[in-house]
């Protein structure tokens, strides 16, 4: 071996960056190793077309927690969060839901269509700011092992319910209803605007292989109501230079801290001896020997591939082979010639520097779930879509713009045909979708990218291409994820552990698993 470190981080993706930079900082020899030309896994910005940059795979930005931020001075590094203000709802009628930062204009918007939506909506909020409260103490915590005697657990155990126990009675309720229902019952409860309900209840399927009335999908809702962005809760916004600006802050801090970073560097195996990681194999045989090696990969890759599953507890191996990772998600990414025009809200306007959601009635988004259920992609799909060009004018040329379009469904696995052959199909039942709102559309179209989640997989490494290295199900959240008794980021090898989505606490742009990883070691190093 060649080299050797003290700590070498697979994956450079942005809780693999978030791991190296703590512990740089701690003053750790650090490797991080990627396999693609550059850092971010799915959380890169790319130039697919001349002029015009993609937010590739992730598009907003809300969950990074703020300790991270001030951890790393990522402002420092080029970090800058753009608000994303408002979301618009067109509807099939011609007609709109609009609901941006000026409080008491979304409540007439609301009430243009029920007052007693209208007044519903602040008792919403404010239940929903106290269960995001709440529940955002478990994202900041390694979760205790419920079955363990140990007084570290008993002590997290008694924390983590004192936190809970100190809700109202009927902030207690609504908690055990969001941890058990779907986002469309849940939503149903507080409104009767077919539209308004299926449009918050979307944020409860997003990156699921789920329905709106599947059970569990309102934790879901709650997961993505948990943004922070400057000490305001709920808020989104958008990375100036698209998500890889978030990856490129990271690393620049890791980096400042004395971190190495290699692109193009794919890792095929972790060596062991011993029943320790010792190091690392590339692709290209080249060895780089470790104290610590972590991965920031998906659990099937942590445990099944980068390792040999026979140096693992049986019973881990087949938990980590039951574990929920299936694709559901797809990405469309538009260069466009100028902007579309709106039926529902006709010309230029601040509406386009926000969200649209197609996301017209909740029937609308069951039947799309139908669809994936039965194996093929949503020929009406649920679609979030932001004009990044909008926020960031550097996203595109002069007069041009780019178009970011998440779409749901898109099942990784096809009852008929395979995703090579339907990927265009899939792609212009996007822009169908788009056009019933957006008839310029089409006619404006330079290039479009179509990503399917066998794409993602192909592209990033993620299993399936399930965004969230895992389902946000309550079967694997909190000491359940990815497997009961490995929710505090170490594996049975010592000295191997995990730090991305796929651990605790769950997918999205928050870093938590990478900076909680990193504590972890530190404090096994410690003893």
């Amino acid at each position: 071996m060649s080299q050797k470190y003290d700590v070498i981080v697979i994956g450079g993706g942005h809780n693999g960056l978030v791991t190296a930079a703590y512990l740089a900082k701690a003053g750790k020899r650090v490797l991080v190793l990627e396999k693609r030309y550059l850092v971010g896994g799915a959380s890169v910005t790319e130039e697919v077309y001349p002029g015009f940059k993609f937010s590739v795979f992730s598009y907003v930005v809300s969950l990074l927690r703020p300790e991270i931020i001030r951890d790393l001075n990522l402002p420092k590094h080029g970090l800058t969060i753009l608000p994303l203000e408002s979301t618009l709802t067109p509807l099939p009628n011609g007609d709109y839901i609009y609901r941006d930062a000026d409080h008491f204009r979304t409540l007439r918007d609301i009430a243009r269509h029920s007052q007693r939506d209208a007044e519903a909506y602040e008792e919403y909020g404010r239940a929903m700011y106290f269960m995001a409260k709440a529940v955002k103490f478990i994202l900041g915590m390694v979760p205790p092992d419920p079955t363990s005697f140990h007084p570290e657990d008993l002590l997290g155990l008694a924390k983590t319910a004192r936190n809970f126990l100190g809700l109202e009675e009927d902030q207690l309720y609504t908690l055990v209803k969001l941890m058990t229902m779907s986002a469309a019952d849940f939503v149903s409860e507080w409104f009767e605007t077919d539209g308004l309900r299926a449009t918050l209840a979307a944020s409860g399927i997003i990156g699921t292989f789920l329905g709106i009335r599947s059970p569990g999908t309102a934790y879901v809702l709650l997961h993505h109501y948990m943004g922070e962005i400057d000490g305001a809760f709920r808020a989104w916004g958008f990375a100036k230079g698209g998500t890889g600006g978030i990856a490129e802050a990271i690393a620049s801090a890791a980096r400042e801290f004395g971190a190495e970073i290699r692109t193009e560097a794919p890792v095929a195996e972790v060596l062991v001896k011993d029943g320790q990681a010792v190091g690392v194999v590339l692709e290209n045989g080249e060895e780089i020997s470790g104290d610590v090696v972590v991965s920031s990969l998906d659990p099937k890759v942590t445990f099944l591939k980068l390792v040999d599953p026979r140096q693992l507890p049986p019973e881990l191996v087949e938990d980590i082979r039951k574990f929920n990772i299936r694709g559901s998600s797809g990405k469309v990414n538009l260069a466009l010639d100028g902007l579309p025009n709106l039926t529902c809200m006709p010309g230029y306007g601040r509406h386009l520097a926000g969200a649209i959601s197609i996301s017209p009635s909740v029937e609308y988004m069951e039947r799309a779930y139908d669809d994936a259920k039965y194996g093929r992609f949503s020929r009406r799909p649920y679609v979030d879509v932001i004009i990044p060009s909008m926020i960031d004018p550097d996203m595109a040329p002069p007069g041009k713009h780019v178009m970011s379009c998440f779409v749901q469904y898109a099942p990784y696995e096809l009852a008929e045909g395979t995703w090579d052959e339907q990927r265009e199909a899939f792609g212009n039942a996007v822009v169908d979708a788009l056009s019933q709102f957006m008839p310029d559309l089409k006619e404006k179209i330079l290039y479009r990218q179509v990503l399917t989640p066998l794409d993602i997989e192909r592209m990033v490494g993620i299993t399936q291409g399930n965004i969230f290295h895992g389902e946000l199900s309550l079967s694997q959240l909190f000491f359940l994820r990815p497997a009961p008794g490995y929710a505090k980021f170490r594996t049975p090898i010592r000295n191997y552990y995990q730090c991305g989505s796929g651990a605790h606490p769950g997918g999205g742009i928050t870093g938590a698993p990478g900076r909680l990883a990193a504590l972890e070691i530190l404090k096994d190093q410690r003893k």
